[in-house]
């Protein structure tokens, strides 16, 4: 399977968008308070004149920019040096100029994964499989993935000539690069034997359509519907219902999940965000442009993030969609994208939350018992890792472009089978069933309860934690024995002898003056465990006077 090869790795040249909704602006510079960057001033003063070697300015200021958002304590804040932004907006807006492939490392070489569709280099003739051993004459073997972009990638219309391996033949094949758009929008299969454009009607005695989207980029919306259309004519007309595939989706650009929503929804709050420095704004659906009211079932899993979440979530708000799968990932915060005015790089910084029409928090935070967007009540439906694999490795092969020796299928039968997907699999049996019934049942669904969703989180976290206290074990076994052979009486680590039982006592809190702030029962053998991170230290114990009694 694809995602367990050890000598492959695969990189999309059509990279994934960040997992988060952004805005683009430009920063701001009001009320400095300049006294704040004086002992910042002072010190790179020093180190400049002072330290042992000579510094980098460039490096120091890259640290001090990184040192200030990491006590941010976001991850999703970032800087992005200017020499990194060409990458950062390929990511971000799923545009780049290049050749257009999927390529992976396999046995040392560059190899073409897939062509992308309509392409520069399907345009030329470039096959999945094919081992590109030369870029403008210059070998790839031995080249990482990263040297063989920067090869690839370069301006409009200038060509680039790729010597390619195939069935034992050295083919020279000129590429002219252009802009390339990833597709966010993919159906089930291809059609023409595995070459031709994606396939949306599933099963085309019902009328049901697959759409998958793989992150929200600009103009997917209009990708989307476009994809709608497709299905629509292909069903005759009229849509028996949709399946909305939204796993492993990372997210990307909030205003695409907000057309997105408005294509389904006439009335209501999308989304509402909130931030110190901002108005609080709700995003509203609209009744003009809405698509007929045929049945929805959105998928999504613990991969699905942030402009996913907003457009599961509201159409599960609205009673529009049912939501089969797994809780969702609880991204929910905005990243605004802003310029420096100094030209040197980029700030992508955390400024709002998301929350569902529901009133509900998207985002997960280390205190949170509820985030993200839940199953519909009885859908919860959880994959175990072989069932993912099986997915993952049907759903790879269907999206590389070449021609397939088997003829395409037909059946729907066949088709959900090969696409070896438990959870498409339910999604197709509880759409078929409310066709037929008019209502939503839990079809081929095991009966399960409203919490099972946070349960498999609990679950995953004690299996987590589980593992650490063994890697603690094993780490306390080897100290035990490296103790044996080495002096121990200057150990900092060592707060008192490990077989005292201090289990019962007292733990006696004193403030820098003697007087006791407070005491602390002590409840398990676990306390030095836990101080030796503490800001404490040893010091040498010492007797207090008895006192005074009265007289």
């Amino acid at each position: 399977m694809l995602t367990k090869r050890t000598n492959t790795l695969l990189f999309v040249l059509a990279a994934t968008a960040l997992g988060s909704a952004m805005a683009v602006t430009s920063s701001t510079s009001k009320n400095i308070d300049y006294g704040f960057y004086d002992p910042i001033v002072d010190v790179h003063n020093m180190i400049e004149h002072l330290f042992v070697t000579e510094p980098s300015d460039e490096d120091i200021q890259l640290g001090a920019i990184n040192g200030m958002l990491e006590e941010l304590g976001d991850p999703h804040t970032a800087f992005i040096p200017a020499s990194n932004e060409r990458d950062f907006n390929k990511d971000m807006r799923g545009q780049y100029v290049g050749i257009g492939a999927e390529v992976i490392i396999r046995d040392g070489w560059l190899t073409i994964a897939s062509p992308m569709d309509d392409s520069p280099a399907w345009k030329a003739g470039v096959m999945a499989d094919d081992k590109v051993i030369k870029i403008d004459g210059e070998t790839t073997e031995g080249f990482s993935i990263n040297d063989s972009i920067d090869l690839l990638l370069g301006e409009p219309k200038t060509k680039v000539t790729i010597t390619v391996e195939r069935d034992a033949e050295e083919i020279e094949i000129p590429i002219i690069r252009d802009h390339i758009k990833v597709q966010a929008v993919k159906g089930f299969m291809r059609s023409d034997g595995g070459e031709g454009p994606w396939r949306y009607l599933i099963d085309d005695s019902n009328n049901i359509a697959y759409i998958r989207l793989t992150q929200f980029i600009p103009d997917c919306a209009a990708d989307l519907e476009a994809a709608i259309q497709a299905a629509t004519d292909n069903a005759g007309g009229q849509l028996g219902g949709l399946i909305l595939d939204l796993r492993y989706n990372p997210g990307g650009l909030l205003s695409e999940a907000v057309q997105m929503a408005d294509l389904f929804l006439d009335d209501g709050v999308i989304v509402s965000t909130k931030g110190r420095a901002h108005k609080d704004r709700s995003e509203k659906a609209h009744k003009k442009g809405t698509l007929p009211d045929f049945p929805i079932i959105t998928l999504v899993n613990s991969n699905s993030a942030s402009a996913s979440e907003i457009l599961a979530g509201a159409l599960s708000d609205h009673n529009r969609a049912i939501v089969i799968g797994a809780r969702s990932f609880g991204k929910g915060s905005v990243q605004t994208v802003r310029p420096l005015e100094s030209g040197a790089g980029t700030l992508k910084m955390t400024e709002q939350y998301y929350y569902l029409p529901s009133g509900r928090l998207l985002h997960r935070k280390d205190d949170s018992t509820m985030w993200g967007v839940d199953p519909t009540e009885g859908y919860y439906l959880s994959m175990t890792n072989p069932e993912r694999a099986a997915m993952l490795t049907a759903r790879r092969a269907n999206e590389v472009i070449h021609k397939l020796d088997t003829p395409e299928l037909t059946d729907t039968t066949e088709i959900v089978e090969a696409l070896d997907d438990v959870q498409l699999t339910a999604a197709m049996a509880v759409m078929t069933s409310r066709i037929e019934t008019g209502e939503f049942t839990p079809v081929g669904i095991e009966s399960n309860r409203p919490d099972d969703a946070a349960y498999e989180e609990l679950v995953a976290l004690r299996l987590q934690e589980e593992r650490i206290y063994r890697q603690l074990e094993r780490i306390a076994k080897r100290v035990t024995a490296i103790e044996t052979v080495v002096d121990n009486d200057e150990n900092p680590l060592d707060l008192w002898d490990d077989d005292l039982a201090i289990a019962g006592g007292q733990l006696e809190v004193r403030d820098a003056e003697g007087n006791l702030v407070t005491t602390l029962q002590i409840t398990g053998q676990n306390l030095e465990r836990w101080l030796i991170d503490a800001d404490v230290k040893v010091i040498e114990p010492t007797t207090e006077p008895e006192p005074d009694s009265d007289q």
